[in-house]
C-alpha cells in the first residue's frame, strides 16, 4: 500500500511564509498527478494547486502569485511554498496523489491516495 506523509504546517502571521511537504512511500511504480487541497471550517474542500508528473501546474485563483507547487520525482515528494499568507488561507491542507502501484501482482493505475492533513493557521 501507499502512504502520504505531510509536514510543514503551523502558525504564521499575516504576510508570512510556510512550506508544506508531502512524501509518498510504499509499493509505488510511479507517482502521477500530485496536488494540494485545503478545507477551512464550515467550508468544502477545495483544490489549491496541482502538478503533473512532467511539471505542468495549475492554481486556484485566490493563491496565484503567492503559492508555488513543485515536486521532486526522485523522492516522490510534492511541495507547496506559501508566501504572503492571509488569514483566509487558514485551513487544513491535504496532499493527494495518483499512483501506479502493484499489489498482489496486480497493477493498479492512478490509485488515489490522500494524506492525513496538516493545519495552517494565519493569525496575528
Amino acid at each position: 500500500q501507499v502512504q502520504l506523509v505531510e509536514s510543514g504546517g503551523g502558525l504564521v502571521q499575516p504576510g508570512g511564509s510556510l512550506r508544506l511537504s508531502c512524501t509518498a512511500s510504499g509499493s509505488i511504480l510511479s507517482v502521477n498527478d500530485m496536488a494540494w487541497y485545503r478545507q477551512a471550517p464550515g467550508k468544502q474542500r477545495e483544490l489549491v494547486a496541482r502538478i503533473t508528473s512532467w511539471g505542468s501546474t495549475n492554481y486556484v485563483d485566490s493563491v496565484k502569485g503567492r503559492f508555488t507547487i513543485s515536486r521532486d520525482n526522485a523522492e516522490n515528494t510534492v511541495y507547496l511554498q506559501m508566501n504572503s499568507l492571509k488569514p483566509e488561507d487558514t485551513a487544513v491542507y491535504y496532499c493527494r496523489a495518483k499512483v501506479d502501484v502493484v499489489y498482489n501482482d496486480v497493477l493498479y493505475r492512478d490509485d488515489d491516495y490522500w494524506g492525513q492533513g496538516t493545519q495552517v493557521t494565519v493569525s496575528s
